[in-house]
C-alpha cells in the first residue's frame, strides 16, 4: 500500500510546489516590468508586436494600475 501512497502523495506535492514556486517568479518578473521600459518591449518583440515610445509608456502606466497581491 505505501508504495502507491508515496510516490502519489510526492507527486501532489510537487505540483503544488511547482505552481506556487511558478506564480511567485512571474509575479516578480511582472513587477519588475515595470520600472525597466527595455525589459517590456523586449517581452513585446518576442511577442511579435514592436512597440514605440507612446504605446510602452502606456503599458507601462497599465501595469502600475494593476495591483499585484
Amino acid at each position: 500500500m505505501w508504495s502507491y501512497l508515496i510516490p502519489i502523495l510526492t507527486l501532489i506535492a510537487g505540483l503544488v510546489g511547482g505552481f506556487f514556486i511558478g506564480v511567485f517568479y512571474l509575479k516578480r518578473q511582472l513587477e519588475s516590468m515595470q520600472n525597466n521600459p527595455e525589459m517590456l518591449q523586449k517581452m513585446a518583440k518576442q511577442m511579435g508586436y514592436n512597440m514605440n515610445k507612446q504605446q510602452l509608456n502606456k503599458a507601462q502606466q497599465m501595469m502600475k494600475n494593476q495591483k499585484w497581491k
